[in-house]
């Protein structure tokens, strides 16, 4: 007997299977046994695949084929013998059962209850449909952007945030207690190059958006400082390596010019001020350290600085629906004494070592004699580098304050994850040694570094200290300028408030969607041809398809109470059934393996289904009034699982575009 519904419809058919094949070899093992007294039963764990056409069947096993093996039998053979011992009568789901392709076992599903135990589903879960809560919920940090405030957010940290804001919405659905955290890093030289900056042009207020105006003047400030730098490193270097330093100073040179052309006034004005400075890695190396004492007046300026900024991200990402329910100072591990406790519980350790100039911790002996290497998933050759641990000036470092850091969230949570780039992958394996260290190698494998590559934008090199970037700002408006001139194109007729909406909903969905599209370890090209592409894999063709269904949902009539699922025999609407079923399946592998792009894949496959039914099959043209009815309930289904799917990756269902 079939439910009314399921929070997993396609698993009944899954487990049916599972279970009617197990049952079958194990019947098969006692026939063998009747005949041959000597021969050992084999338990065996039987896998499940799905093929790639329907006329394959719905699932598939080939594990025929490495039984064959440990057996000697043909897997043609062993595949027969347990089709033979197959019950269907004790089934509701499976149709029939076929072998094929010399051992595969492949298995039907009755379309007739699968289509009404999927769309039912879906239509009486509605919200929730696809949302399958875990037996286990846990309380999870995801720590995600984590910017330094000098400037505005570009394109490559939009994936960071993108990607950690769907993972942080998956995981919430799934059930965990998900709280996003935000580490505002003002701590460090970068700061400090930009409160020197700042005090140069006397603390003005902000022109245009802050943060912007905050990257043009540590953009000037670090490229004034850079060139004088690199003057001084001529007159000094062996004459091998002059080249090789005029070369930078050209390059940095050319960037100076881009960055005076964008504001010579702010750019002159810095300039003349710190050619009056003697000392001006020695005032900033002071900024640095007065901030870590806590005195007042440099307090006070880089906590205004910072703020100015951070209001600023707050604003852009206010547009994008993304939010954090906590911001954590860097600066507050240095005052609070987290950082100093780190130190000396590190230095105590047989690991530490110490010079006039630095003070490091011995990673490597750490995870040779903690066996760590095999844990974190390392080479044994691979040496791992000593973690320096503070600044001759007494200063800590960033990886420092990240241990205190990293210590604290993971007192908060059960697991921390951080969405980090790859480039810090060293530095959160030393991170995963020195808690393994301090706490225990099982603690410190629930921090998870979630790593992500580039974005990479045809033609342009992105460099903050240079203030070469693609901000997420200009990117967000050009997004929504594009499609508004889709929308115009395509809807004339709507009203100017409404056809802005959908357009700023387009253009929104569109960039989260590229930003999410491929697996995060792969590097993200992007293009507008790409991006805002209303014909296939992208988030406009996706929010489309769900407008088009509800189009035809507005159109209908009331729906049938009890439509006959028996008349959805075409191919694609078998598929589009199939494809609302799995969903439950989709969303916990990708909440177990932090897989959003696995949404990305299947939702955008869903919708190219749905276009290909909206082509061949009338809905409200049907010809029969029963057929009619159970197109419409399947299309509510279709409307339920786009919507829901896209709200995991943080993107709205259109009803009108």
């Amino acid at each position: 007997m079939v439910k009314n519904h399921s929070e997993n419809p396609f698993e009944i058919f899954r487990k049916e299977c599972k279970n009617i094949l197990k049952e079958a070899w194990d019947n098969s093992q006692k026939e063998q046994s009747k005949n041959n007294k000597n021969s050992e039963t084999k338990k065996i764990s039987f896998s499940l695949d799905m093929p790639p056409s329907l006329k394959l069947g719905d699932l598939s096993s080939a594990s025929c084929f490495k039984l064959s093996k440990q057996l000697k039998i043909p897997s043609n053979t062993l595949a027969q013998n347990i089709v033979e011992n197959i019950d269907l009568s004790k089934t509701s789901m499976i149709k029939d059962v076929k072998v094929a392709g010399g051992g595969y076992i492949n298995f039907y599903v009755d379309y007739e209850k699968l289509s009404k135990l999927a769309i039912e589903s879906a239509l009486i879960l509605n919200t929730s449909y696809g949302y399958v809560k875990t037996d286990v919920p846990k309380k999870i940090i995801v720590e995600h952007t984590s910017v330094n405030p000098a400037g505005p957010i570009h394109v490559g940290t939009a994936r960071n945030s993108i990607l950690g804001d769907s993972i942080s919405r998956i995981l919430r659905a799934r059930g965990h207690k998900v709280n996003t955290h935000f580490y505002i890093d003002d701590v460090g030289k970068q700061i400090a190059v930009l409160v020197y900056g700042y005090k140069m042009i006397d603390q003005p207020q902000p022109k245009g958006k802050a943060d912007h105006w905050i990257g043009l003047i540590y953009a000037i400030t670090n490229c004034i400082l850079e060139i004088q730098k690199l003057k001084k490193q001529l007159k000094e270097v062996p004459i091998e390596d002059i080249n090789k330093i005029q070369n930078k100073l050209d390059d940095w040179i050319i960037a100076a010019d881009d960055i005076y052309e964008r504001d010579k006034i702010l750019f002159n004005t810095i300039l003349d001020k710190i050619k009056k400075d003697h000392s001006p890695q020695d005032n900033i190396a002071k900024i640095m350290r007065f901030y870590e004492m806590e005195k007042p007046e440099i307090k006070s300026l880089i906590r205004r600085v910072v703020k100015i900024c951070l209001e600023a991200y707050k604003e852009t990402y206010s547009r994008v629906g993304i939010y954090w329910d906590s911001w954590d100072w860097e600066s507050n591990l240095v005052w609070n004494g987290s950082v100093a406790q780190i130190i000396d519980k590190l230095k105590a350790s047989p690991y530490y070592d110490s010079t006039d100039e630095t003070a490091l911790l011995k990673i490597d002996q750490i995870a040779e004699a903690m066996n760590l290497k095999k844990i974190f998933n390392v080479s044994k050759k691979h040496e791992i580098p000593s973690l320096v641990l503070i600044r001759s000036d007494g200063t800590s470092l960033y990886p420092t304050r990240d241990i205190a850091y990293s210590l604290w969230k993971l007192q908060q949570a059960d697991k921390v994850i951080n969405v980090i780039g790859v480039e810090q992958t060293l530095i959160q394996l030393q991170l995963r040694v020195a808690l393994s260290l301090l706490i225990s190698p099982k603690k410190a494998m629930n921090l998870i570094h979630y790593a992500y590559e580039l974005v990479k934008v045809p033609d342009f090199k992105m460099s903050k200290r240079r203030g070469r970037y693609v901000a997420f700002d200009d990117i967000l408006d050009e997004a929504i300028k594009r499609a508004q001139l889709e929308v115009n194109k395509r809807s004339p007729n709507l009203s100017v408030e409404l056809k802005k909406g959908i357009a700023e909903a387009v253009g929104i969905g569109a960039v989260k969607y590229a930003l999410t599209e491929v697996a995060p370890k792969k590097q993200v090209t992007f293009t507008w041809e790409k991006v805002l592409n209303f014909e296939m894999n992208s988030a406009p063709f996706i929010q489309y398809a769900h407008a088009r269904a509800c189009n035809i949902l507005k159109k209908a009539e009331n729906k049938s109470i009890k439509p006959n699922y028996a008349l959805l025999i075409e191919n694609i609407e078998k598929e589009i059934v199939k494809k609302i079923a799995i969903f439950p399946e989709i969303f916990i592998a990708t909440s177990k393996n932090l897989t959003p792009y696995i949404i990305n894949e299947y939702v955008n496959d869903l919708a190219a289904k749905f276009n290909s039914f909206y082509a061949s099959c009338p809905v409200l043209n049907a010809d029969e009034y029963e057929l009619k009815e159970a197109r419409l309930v399947m299309v509510d289904a279709v409307r339920i699982v786009l919507r829901n799917a896209l709200k995991l990756l943080g993107i709205k269902a259109l009803e009108r575009m």
